[in-house]
């Protein structure tokens, strides 16, 4: 709409002097016609103006001239004063009714113009809708022309009852200021007309954009409308693998086979029948990849000597595992930093657990071997034409390694980290706004990574390397490959900071979690998100995904964790028990078993299995010192919390005041969890 120019309406403007009477005189009729069309030129009545002059010249005005008159007045962009209370009422915006029904009118069938503007229309604002009301999307999609609003019962009913909104009060007052010193009175009229807002002093408590208000929408309505967002269609199992890759695995497993049974004299005896690591690779490869996504939908490098190595070490792995259950509890390994004066801000532990790595306030990264040796780096002189095999490649590394390596290049505090699947690298992320990629053979830096506006808050390496992601505080998910120093992808959808990020098995879809209070489920082709996941009361600060690829728990502020069903976008089960934030989630190999911890210093094992929750007791977590005295005691009586603890807990193991910053599973189910050391207690969120 376009603004007419704004009139000059301030004490000491610029007026005609001619309209001025003599003082002492009375005023002429001329003079008072050059008052009156002064005093409706100061006031913007433009239209009104036009018509007096006329009929002050004596000119005959019709009554279509007067309708035209009131038309442009209606379409005229002039601010009116809201009343006192910052409420839009019927004085400040007058109904936009009349306009409509001219609008009806002169709206012919079949109007190609008509259809155009609304199909416009819809592409362009249906995509910021499509996750609440997909279905009333879908509906109004077919109204194309003036008529179809009075047939459809859904538009009838969105013209015929207003939306009910909550909004605080500062954002109520910027938003009503914005219009107002825009001139958008036709906003104000239909936000007047068709919106009920209700101002709330203080902060809202539910989730950021009202995804969990239930007063919020058209009474009567369902406003909840996620259930048909989440119903789009997803590959959950784990990517198809290339036919050629899967002959090689299967030939090297019959010759690893055959060598050994020639070792022991009788390699005749090898047959398909007696080989269970085949076995067991036939049916990993029919089971999980039963609904994955074909070969080549994620493009990733040509396999190497080294991927069928690793796809066998992982088959025997997968036969030595210990199976997980209520009766058969994971056994756990805790790696506890100590003096490190709060400045440790994220831990993560390679795959194979050879290698732990630690991100720091002071803007550096520390690495340390797990296997009780010092680490050695490769000499910056290498000649590739010496380099035949394994052992002349460790011929080129120091004489003397390190306990640990110091890898220096951000330039602000280190909050994430994640190594490669194959240990080779490591990818970091810090405040200052970009990601590192370091080598972990010559612990140097090999590239850095800038696009994000803000502090990249977390990074997640894929399930194949090549790729990895990270989460920021400009409110953006993005996905990088190796090789490319610009982002891949971009996931904008969340209402604030992305607080974690997570692969999904197959590396198809990312999985983010939110200080909105929501998690989503993103496609990493198309950009598009797929499931919308809501019901925690805090930010969420982490996620994981079941080895599987069919559940996705969450956790975070709120001190419980959610289960979901990633097929159906539904909640399977909430579970409680820690009384303190939660730092780290992790599935077990075989997906029966969920740890967690956080900063109550403590890790908890949950059943995965299991549809349904209850709570089974009420555990206080303070403890009461009979020597204590009794004030002090008292304090503590009011401090104290009561937290209840779901069925679904199998075990609690508590640390000596060390809250859990990482939990990770290696194949064969051991559980390796590690943070920072304490002096004081943690105080309970």
């Amino acid at each position: 709409m376009s603004t007419p120019p704004l009139q000059n309406n301030t004490p000491g403007s610029n007026t005609d002097p001619t309209t001025q009477p003599a003082t002492g005189a009375s005023p002429s009729p001329a003079d008072i016609d050059k008052m009156v069309a002064s005093y409706l030129q100061k006031k913007g009545y433009k239209a009104t103006e036009a018509i007096f002059i006329r009929e002050s010249k004596g000119d005959t005005v019709s009554l279509e001239d007067v309708g035209e008159g009131a038309k442009k007045k209606e379409n005229t962009t002039e601010k009116e004063a809201l009343p006192p209370n910052n409420k839009i009422t019927e004085a400040a915006a007058p109904a936009a009714e009349p306009e409509e029904k001219k609008k009806e009118s002169s709206s012919e069938p079949g109007d190609p113009d008509a259809y155009h503007v609304t199909k416009q229309f819809m592409d362009v604002y249906k995509l910021d809708h499509l996750e609440l009301h997909t279905p009333d999307i879908n509906t109004l999609q077919t109204v194309t022309e003036v008529h179809h609003i009075r047939e459809n019962e859904l538009a009838q009913m969105y013209r015929n009852n207003k939306y009910n909104l909550r909004m605080s009060s500062v954002p109520f007052e910027l938003i009503i200021n914005y219009l107002q010193d825009n001139k958008f009175m036709s906003l104000l009229r239909i936000v007047n007309q068709y919106l009920n807002i209700q101002v709330v002093h203080g902060k809202l408590l539910k989730s950021a954009g009202g995804l969990e208000m239930d007063d919020v929408g058209i009474t009567g309505h369902q406003t909840q409308q996620i259930e048909e967002f989440n119903k789009q269609a997803v590959q959950l199992g784990l990517i198809q693998l290339d036919q050629a890759f899967k002959d090689e695995v299967e030939q090297a497993i019959k010759e690893q086979e055959f060598s050994k049974k020639e070792g022991e004299g009788d390699p005749s005896t090898v047959t398909s029948e007696n080989l269970p690591l085949l076995e067991t690779f036939k049916k990993i490869v029919q089971e999980s990849t039963e609904d994955g996504p074909t070969f080549g939908d994620i493009p990733l490098p040509p396999y190497r000597g080294i991927d069928i190595s690793a796809e066998i070490e992982a088959l025997n792995n997968i036969n030595h595992r210990m199976t997980l259950n209520d009766g058969s509890l994971p056994s756990i390994c805790c790696y506890t930093f100590h003096n490190t004066h709060d400045s440790l801000n994220c831990v993560t532990t390679s795959k194979d657990a050879t290698l732990i790595a630690g991100g720091f306030a002071e803007s550096f990264i520390k690495i340390w071997s797990l296997k009780g040796e010092k680490l050695k780096s490769l000499r910056n002189t290498i000649n590739p034409a010496h380099v035949n095999d394994y052992n002349d490649l460790n011929r080129q590394r120091e004489r003397h390694g390190s306990e640990y390596k110091r890898l220096v290049g951000h330039s602000g505090p280190v909050y994430g980290l994640s190594f490669s699947h194959d240990n080779k690298y490591l990818v970091s992320c810090s405040e200052d706004k970009t990601a590192r990629l370091w080598s972990t053979q010559t612990f140097s830096n090999l590239v850095v990574y800038k696009g994000h506006n803000s502090p990249v808050w977390d990074v997640d390496f894929g399930p194949f390397g090549f790729y990895f992601a990270t989460a920021s505080h400009d409110r953006t998910a993005r996905i990088w490959s190796c090789d490319h120093i610009q982002p891949l992808r971009i996931f904008a959808g969340h209402l604030s900071d992305v607080d974690t990020v997570k692969f999904h098995p197959n590396s198809k879809y990312l999985v983010t979690g939110s200080s909105d209070r929501t998690s989503r489920l993103w496609d990493v082709q198309t950009g598009a998100c797929v499931r919308v996941f809501t019901g925690h009361t805090g930010s969420i600060k982490t996620v994981a995904v079941s080895p599987n690829g069919r559940i996705m728990a969450s956790a975070g502020e709120d001190k419980s964790i959610i289960l979901w069903d990633l097929g159906s976008g539904k909640r399977i089960k909430k579970m409680t028990g820690h009384t303190g934030f939660i730092y780290s989630l992790s599935f077990s190999a075989d997906n029966n078993v969920l740890v967690s911890g956080g900063a109550d210093s403590t890790v908890r094992v949950w059943d995965v299995n299991t549809n349904e929750t209850s709570a089974t007791s009420t555990t206080f977590m303070d403890t009461e010192d009979i020597n204590e005295p009794k004030r002090f005691r008292l304090e503590q009586d009011r401090k104290r919390k009561s937290v209840l603890e779901s069925r679904e807990q199998l075990a609690v193991f508590p640390t000596k005041q060390t809250p859990i910053y990482d939990i990770q599973f290696t194949d064969r189910n051991l559980c390796l969890v590690a943070g920072a050391f304490t002096s004081q207690k943690v105080n309970e969120h």
